[in-house]
C-alpha cells in the first residue's frame, strides 16, 4: 500500500546527512529497525523508489528518517536534500529483517548506522542499554551520524573507526580481525550488522569464523 506524507523539518546533523521529519499515515505500524520503500512525490520520480529506515518511535506522532545525500550524482538523496517544508513523499508498509533481537554488538558502516538509531534510541527510552556495544565506521570524524548522543548513553559501549584524521576518541584503520580482537568482550552473544555490501560481507566473514553465524547474526538478506 502507497502512503503519502509531507515533510514538516528538516536538520542537518553532518555535512551530507539530514534528519527528516513528516507526517505519519493513520495506523502506520513498524519496528525499531525496519524500513520502507520511499520515493519523491513528483514527476519523473514516483518510480525512483529508494529503502530507508524509520528513527523514530513506534508509537511517535510523525515518522523519521536520518538519511545521508550523495551530491556526486542527481540521485534520490540529492533530491530530498532539496524538499522543503510542506512537500510530499511517497512510502510503503514497512518491512525488514533487522529488528531488536535484544542486546548485542551492534556493527555499522556509514549510512548504515539508520537500523540501530531506532533499535539503541528505543532501548535508550527504557534503560536497556546495558550490554550493548556500537563498532562504528567511517571515513573521517566528521562523517560520524550523532557521535555526542552515542557518547551520551553511559551504558553503551563505543568503538568509532575512522579511515583518517582519528581524535582521542576514534581508532583509525577498519573493522578487521584485529580490530573486533581487540574490543569484543564477549564472542558467544548476539551481533547486528550493517554497512556497505564489501563492508557487511568481509565483517560477516571474520564473524563466521568466530563462531557467530545462524539466529546470532542479524542482518538483512
Amino acid at each position: 500500500m502507497t502512503h503519502k506524507i509531507t515533510l514538516l523539518d528538516r536538520v542537518q546533523l553532518t555535512h551530507d546527512t539530514h534528519h527528516y521529519v513528516f507526517t505519519k499515515p493513520d495506523g502506520y505500524a513498524f519496528k525499531p529497525g525496519q524500513a520502507t520503500d520511499l520515493a519523491i512525490d513528483r514527476d519523473g520520480w514516483r518510480d525512483e523508489q529508494r529503502p530507508f529506515t524509520f528513527t523514530s518511535a513506534p508509537e511517535a506522532a510523525a515518522l523519521s528518517f536520518v538519511i545521508k545525500s550523495y551530491s556526486d550524482h542527481d540521485g534520490v538523496t540529492k533530491a530530498l536534500s532539496d524538499l522543503a517544508p510542506g512537500q510530499t513523499v511517497l512510502i510503503g508498509d514497512a518491512w525488514g529483517a533487522i529488528d531488536d533481537k535484544g542486546p548485542g554488538v551492534f556493527i555499522a558502516g556509514g549510512a548504515g548506522i539508520t537500523p540501530f538509531l531506532g533499535i539503541l534510541k528505543d532501548r535508550a527510552r527504557e534503560a536497556k542499554l546495558d550490554g550493548s556495544h556500537l563498532i562504528f565506521a567511517n571515513e573521517a570524524p566528521e562523517d560520524i551520524i550523532l557521535q555526542p548522543f552515542w557518547e551520551g548513553r553511559p551504558d553503551l559501549k563505543t568503538t568509532f573507526v575512522v579511515g583518517k584524521n582519528a581524535g582521542p576518541a576514534h581508532r583509525e584503520g577498519q573493522i578487521d580481525a584485529a580490530l573486533l580482537d581487540d574490543v569484543v568482550d564477549d564472542w558467544e552473544g548476539r551481533f547486528y550488522l550493517c554497512g556497505p555490501p564489501k563492508m557487511e560481507e568481509s565483517v560477516a566473514e571474520l564473524l563466521a569464523a568466530r563462531g557467530v553465524s545462524g539466529g546470532r547474526l542479524i542482518r538483512e538478506e
